[in-house]
């Protein structure tokens, strides 16, 4: 059955609530919404799209935007935004029931609209306009929609496609995978390839999405794991992600593991914090006697900023934290976009009885069989002497927060 998927962003969602609020229009006023008391190097949140259509760029320093344009600098107010986003959230359930709908962020959402277009008599263009058009007149605030047989191919419409038009909408169908999606150029103009990923791809000789359509399923694998798979089906438009999956309770627990950091971490220094976190959920793993079929990594990043990631990925099912690192550090590349972080989060999903190993075609039997064995040669020492007794060298380092995490310094309260 085909689906008809909604990818419904507000735009400018900070700087127009400001802008409502004040009652002036965000498409002809100037105003950013950054904090103030970090001077010109504060990082904008939002700006308006008055300012969007002057060349300025969403994120920037306060500093980058030319001496020549004034604007009205105004401080985040995350109360606001919260209130307004749930104004909206209640319109779409005036359409769709809650199990049709995903919250992706405080400023977008995903509406499976395919079995109310019958009872509203309406095309999902239509429906899609009628939906804008509420959320306008109830709250003020305007929104572009991308339309889709999958939530890809609706989020990458809405982001590439639904602003070039005076309705906001743009619709995608599998006829447009080779001649759109495969023409995106740079590659972080994807949903869900970020600037890391970019890299590593560019390296391989991949610039546009129809590079990626075109290698080998295989070589992705082999070179990113589960994420190089995932990465292959996306370019070629295909997305199995059902919305209301989104709302099933869970089949078996998980585990998870999150640290608020003290200051702020970068791409460089922030994957010690990742493997850090991955061996207190991988610890837990083993002392249960349980394997993880389900890993995800969630990025928090700084209150100036807002925002972040978070991405989960089937796997052969797993307590090892080699396995766990190459997930995540993938996962971190294909999403991270260069914000300053402060919380991560390691989750273990599809919790199953380890009671045997399960291997891939590229495991080596006997290297999973002895790391699982010095694994817990670790853990037992660790339950014993403590958490410090044993640590890596990489837990000296200045960035590492595993020592104080443990509470004790060579043996002693610290």
């Amino acid at each position: 059955m085909e689906r008809h998927i909604m990818c419904i962003d507000l735009k400018s969602f900070f700087a127009s609530c400001e802008c409502v609020e004040r009652n002036i229009n965000p498409f002809t006023t100037p105003l950013v919404v950054a904090n103030p008391n970090q001077g010109k190097g504060a990082i904008t949140l939002a700006i308006t799209p008055y300012l969007k259509s002057k060349g300025i760029k969403s994120r920037t320093r306060l500093y980058e935007i030319p001496p020549w344009i004034k604007y009205e600098i105004v401080p985040p107010r995350m109360s606001l935004y919260i209130k307004k986003s749930k104004e909206v959230v209640d319109i779409y359930l005036e359409f769709v029931s809650e199990e049709d709908l995903h919250i992706y962020s405080v400023d977008e959402c995903f509406l499976d609209v395919t079995h109310y277009l019958k009872m509203y008599g309406m095309s999902d263009k239509d429906l899609a306009k009628k939906i804008l058009q509420t959320i306008t007149k109830k709250t003020g605030l305007t929104a572009n929609c991308g339309i889709g047989p999958n939530m890809l191919l609706a989020k990458v419409a809405m982001d590439t496609e639904a602003k070039k038009y005076k309705d906001g909408i743009a619709k995608w169908t599998y006829d447009d995978v080779k001649t759109k999606l495969w023409s995106i150029t740079p590659l972080s103009k994807m949903w869900s390839i970020g600037s890391r990923m970019e890299v590593r791809l560019n390296a391989m000789g991949m610039y546009y999405i129809g590079d990626i359509a075109r290698c080998d399923k295989k070589v992705l694998k082999k070179k990113f794991g589960v994420i190089g798979e995932e990465l292959w089906e996306h370019a070629n438009g295909i997305d199995e992600s059902v919305i209301s999956d989104f709302k099933m309770p869970p089949k078996s627990s998980s585990y998870s593991n999150s640290q608020v950091l003290f200051k702020d971490y970068d791409g460089n220094n922030i994957k010690i914090i990742i493997r850090e976190t991955i061996e207190t959920v991988c610890r837990r793993l083993r002392k249960n006697q349980k394997q993880a079929g389900i890993i995800g990594l969630g990025i928090g990043y700084s209150i100036d900023v807002g925002g972040g990631f978070y991405h989960s990925i089937k796997v052969n099912p797993t307590s090892d934290e080699d396995e766990f690192y190459f997930v995540c550090t993938n996962i971190f590349d294909r999403f991270y976009n260069d914000m300053p972080i402060r919380k991560v989060s390691i989750v273990a999903g599809g919790l199953t009885d380890d009671t045997s190993l399960q291997l891939n075609l590229f495991s080596n039997v006997e290297v999973v069989e002895d790391n699982k064995k010095l694994n817990e040669a670790v853990d037992k020492i660790k339950e014993k002497y403590g958490n410090n007794s044993i640590i890596k060298a990489s837990n000296l380092l200045p960035d590492s927060t595993a020592i104080d995490r443990n509470g004790k310094i060579g043996g002693h309260s610290a």
